[in-house]
């Protein structure tokens, strides 16, 4: 396989792990944090706006996953490039949104 196949994975784990969060507030009918709102990534968007993100989201993933990087689930190569995407976007977002909703600094 080449560099861009593991690289179209490894964003599309990514965007699918980003929609996680997104779906989940909206479907709970919880306001979250999104690039639309005011602080941009920081500010909270309705649970329409995270539903329309979120699967924005889901469609890219698909995309990258599917279409571009033609990934198999049983190919263990294929599960670690997108699987590493989902860590570092899960990784990342536990801290940025950990600050808003006291994730950080557990009481």
């Amino acid at each position: 396989m080449t560099i861009g196949h593991y690289i179209a994975l490894f964003f599309g784990g990514v965007f699918l792990f980003n929609a996680l969060p997104h779906v989940v507030a909206a479907v709970l009918g919880r306001p979250f944090q999104s690039p639309f709102a005011t602080p941009r990534g920081e500010g909270l968007s309705s649970s329409t706006v995270n539903v329309l993100w979120g699967f924005f989201n889901l469609a890219v993933a698909w995309l990258l996953l599917v279409r571009a990087g033609g990934f198999e689930i049983h190919a263990w190569d294929d599960t670690l490039a997108a699987g590493m995407g989902g860590f570092v976007i899960s990784l990342f977002a536990a801290r940025h949104f950990g600050r808003f909703h006291g994730g950080n600094t557990p009481t």
